[in-house]
């Protein structure tokens, strides 16, 4: 029987995610502490989002979420406190921004944040979160046409991972005589156990107690992996490896580890660490 072992929620995105025991299930993702996963994001100063691929200290932020604030660290920082309590919307200062080919407005958090992650970063920026008159959805390309939201995140609310998968990975590295990487270079939301290597490109859906998942989309890879999510040092990219089998067509030839997933059914359902998982496999 297949398990859940990892939920990883990531406030911020592209900086640290924080390790759940217990996380709430929603259209648009992971939610912890009435927060979504990706509900905040960094911008530059014309409003495009910033992540590891050019800023790779970002790895070096980490959350944590604590009496009502989002909590964050990065080395020689001091400690910046946001709170959780979503602003007024009608009188909170916005911004407009960009994830790739979505333009769509956003709270514009205050200039000590901005100030903060432009020393962080040593790049002027600002911290926006997601506004909830705005709109953005995953491409229907892969959803049967329906339209799931998105808020920050790439494309899609969820990422998953079989364990399996990366130790397949971590064996071909070890005969390459290179180190074995940590999961966390992949930054998944949902990992599992009990399945073989790479399963995960076969569901058809897989049921979570009462709720249903779905994977619509192999995750095409891009640089980050090579990034140590503890210290932001770029290292080995296993993409080299990678490429020799796991080059997929449905992506256009794209390198693909792990899958996009959406959820069918279970809004608002709670899910934890050890839990069993029922899997439908697509064939």
């Amino acid at each position: 029987m297949a398990t859940l072992t990892e939920l990883n929620f990531y406030p911020i995105k592209s900086c640290g995610a924080i390790a759940l025991q217990q996380a709430t299930l929603t259209p648009a993702g992971l939610m912890h502490d009435s927060i979504h996963d990706r509900e905040w994001m960094v911008v530059d100063m014309q409003g495009n989002f910033i992540t590891q691929r050019e800023h790779p200290a970002l790895a070096r932020i980490t959350p944590r979420i604590d009496g009502g604030r989002l909590k964050l660290r990065a080395p020689g920082m001091l400690e910046l406190e946001i709170p959780l309590d979503l602003p007024d919307p009608e009188h909170a200062p916005t911004v407009t921004v960009r994830v790739w080919d979505d333009t769509l407005s956003a709270y514009d958090c205050d200039a000590v944040t901005a100030r903060w992650f432009s020393q962080a970063l040593a790049v002027p920026c600002r911290l926006v979160r997601f506004h909830p008159h705005a709109s953005r959805v995953t491409n229907t390309r892969w959803t049967a046409d329906a339209d799931v939201p998105a808020l920050f995140s790439d494309g899609y609310p969820f990422l998953l991972i079989s364990q399996a998968s990366l130790a397949d990975l971590n064996q071909k590295l070890a005969a390459q005589g290179r180190a074995p990487l940590p999961m966390n270079r992949f930054r998944p939301n949902l990992v599992i156990d009990g399945i073989t290597a790479f399963e995960e490109d076969f569901i058809e859906i897989l049921h979570i107690g009462e709720a249903g998942l779905k994977p619509v989309k192999p995750c095409a890879r891009c640089p980050i992996p090579s990034i140590d999510q503890a210290t932001g040092i770029v290292g080995d990219d296993p993409l080299d490896i990678l490429r020799s089998y796991r080059a997929n067509p449905k992506v256009d030839g794209g390198i693909t580890f792990g899958m996009n997933v959406t959820l069918q059914q279970g809004d608002g359902q709670s899910v934890h660490i050890g839990q069993e998982i029922d899997i439908t496999l697509a064939f």
